[in-house]
């Protein structure tokens, strides 16, 4: 995936999202005052299209998930930030002096979350869409790995104390890599019509994250480091997608796109001059191949919900 793939929030607009009930909940046992995200321009909120390389056109990329992501922000009194990726570590020092005021920073700290990613994924982007052999894709787990789990131990060292680190998705049912890498043999799709030979790369980086997660949870055993699964959520979106309300003719489509089996023509992307958006994206889990729409999202974040919040450790 070129970085015109790669724009506006995605892993962020989850955790907001994810956060909704919360904000609305009749009582709230764990107050979260403060959601900070690191990662790379999947993880923003839209830094390739102001900072990346001319040329990016993805303004409308995620005009259904977007607007919720600053939404939740707000009924969470959490400010959105648009900070360069270079600068975050740097950002955040000075926004926690600001923020703090009279409490402690480590008081702060324990009423904030901290997603770690989405990290490392243009590293296999870049390898699938250069014709890198899937051998060669693999070795990169362990560098992938272990840069994701040395920004967690960063984080933690700065005072930490609730830790998500995401996964990845099931790539092989996205758009794109089914347009991008379709194959004859009918063996090659499992029962939704994805591509198993992605989805278990997929896997096989989840399975290696969470050696590494458990790795860190005997280094740190007062944080609460939590895996977020976010190849199950998504999967388990994609199983009841005709009980949720979407359309299960379209699950695998997009709905800003055009042309072929997935509605995705990656010389003509969501954003082009041409290139048309469904009526209802409510019916689609897909926005544009690369990301979700915002019902997809919701979906997925009452999957995590449990999961995650169950395990945040409050401030006593």
């Amino acid at each position: 995936m070129s970085t015109t793939t790669k724009a506006l929030s995605l892993l962020l607009v989850l955790v907001l999202l994810l956060f909704v009930s919360l904000a609305h909940a009749t009582t709230d046992p764990c107050p979260i005052n403060s959601i900070y995200q690191f990662g790379d321009s999947i993880a923003d909120t839209g830094n390739l299209i102001r900072n990346g390389p001319n040329g990016v056109n993805f303004a409308v990329a995620g005009s259904t998930a977007l607007n919720s992501s600053f939404f939740a922000a707000r009924n969470l009194h959490v400010p959105a930030t648009n900070t360069p990726l270079s600068t975050q570590l740097a950002w955040f020092k000075s926004h926690l002096r600001s923020t703090c005021h009279g409490s402690s920073s480590s008081d702060c700290l324990k009423q904030s979350l901290f997603m770690v990613g989405e990290i490392g994924g243009n590293d296999y982007n870049y390898g699938f869409f250069q014709g890198k052999s899937m051998e060669e894709i693999r070795s990169y787990i362990p560098h992938v790995v272990g840069a994701i789990a040395a920004a967690a131990r960063d984080v933690i060292r700065a005072g930490a104390v609730n830790v998500v680190i995401p996964g990845n998705f099931p790539v092989g049912c996205f758009p794109i890599y089914l347009t991008s890498f379709p194959v004859k043999d009918p063996k090659a799709y499992d029962d939704k019509g994805c591509l198993k030979h992605l989805n278990e790369f997929a896997m096989d980086h989840n399975n290696q994250l969470q050696e590494a997660i458990a790795s860190l949870k005997k280094e740190f055993p007062d944080v609460v480091i939590v895996y977020g699964d976010y190849y199950k959520a998504f999967q388990s979106v994609l199983r009841s997608s005709k009980s949720a309300g979407f359309d299960k003719s379209v699950a695998l489509k997009s709905c800003c796109g055009i042309g072929g089996a997935y509605n995705y023509d990656g010389k003509r992307q969501c954003g082009a001059a041409g290139v048309p958006v469904c009526q209802n994206p409510d019916k689609f889990i897909s926005w544009d191949g690369v990301h979700l729409t915002q019902k997809a999202y919701r979906f997925m974040s009452k999957f995590l919900n449990n999961i995650i919040l169950s395990q945040i450790k409050c401030l006593s």
